[in-house]
């Protein structure tokens, strides 16, 4: 692009989120810190701008129709439009979880960040990432969305999970919609599986660091105009369904 790129990381104020964030700032990117804590926000904003990176912190609660219309306000007053979005904010729920102990409630939680905010986000969103040449929506995924991967034997995802395995199945569904639904109009969306990294939403019981995770959705964050969309990815290629 000729001007500066502008992305949105949510949940970026820490973990991967915040290391996908230092990645695109790294490439001379500008790059908007989205979280809901106000002080963790501003902390890693500080960070960021004190490695080189042009940061802003966008105050950004997903479940919350208002404060991301507010964030979509801010953006278009500090930018004009929106290159990528990386939708990263999410819940794990409890972890191992079995269906039999879901509560409705639980459940709701799980998905109303996991799948209803990123709709939220990107439809609040899709106006400015109209105005870009390049534009860019990457969905936090993971392994354990994978169908495919959870009905193959001997293939261990880490225990029986009611909520936050079926979300993540239920974002890739979405995903597909909206990929059938932007074809043809440069914008490129694609889900991330970032692995098994050590961050507070796993109690860092991960094998990876949060700025391996990164690696991938950094990638699809920067797809060329012939690359993919409407797929699930993690660093070695496709992941099934």
């Amino acid at each position: 692009m000729n001007e500066q790129t502008i992305a949105l990381v949510t949940g970026a104020n820490k973990g991967i989120g915040y290391e996908i964030a230092a990645g695109l700032g790294a490439l001379g990117w500008r790059v908007g810190i989205g979280a809901r804590d106000e002080q963790r926000r501003e902390d890693a904003v500080a960070k960021l701008r004190a490695a080189g990176v042009d940061a802003f912190g966008v105050p950004l609660d997903v479940t919350d129709d208002a404060s991301v219309t507010a964030a979509a306000a801010l953006i278009e007053q500090r930018a004009g439009r929106l290159d990528v979005l990386v939708n990263n904010a999410g819940i794990a729920g409890a972890w191992p979880e079995e269906p039999s102990a879901v509560t409705p409630e639980s459940m709701r939680a799980v998905v109303e960040t996991n799948v209803i905010g990123v709709v939220r986000v990107i439809n609040t969103m899709l106006p400015l990432l109209r105005r870009s040449e390049h534009p860019r929506i990457v969905n936090q995924s993971s392994h354990v969305a994978s169908l495919t991967l959870q009905t193959t034997p001997d293939v261990d995802l880490g225990g029986v999970s009611g909520a936050y395995s079926p979300s993540k199945t239920f974002l890739n569904a979405v995903t597909v919609q909206y990929a059938k639904e932007l074809g043809g109009t440069g914008i490129k969306i694609n889900n991330a599986c970032p692995g098994y990294v050590a961050t507070d939403l796993n109690s860092f019981h991960g094998t990876s660091t949060p700025a391996e995770g990164a690696r991938i959705a950094i990638r699809l964050a920067t797809l060329p105009d012939d690359g993919p969309t409407g797929g699930l990815f993690d660093d070695a290629g496709n992941v099934p369904w």
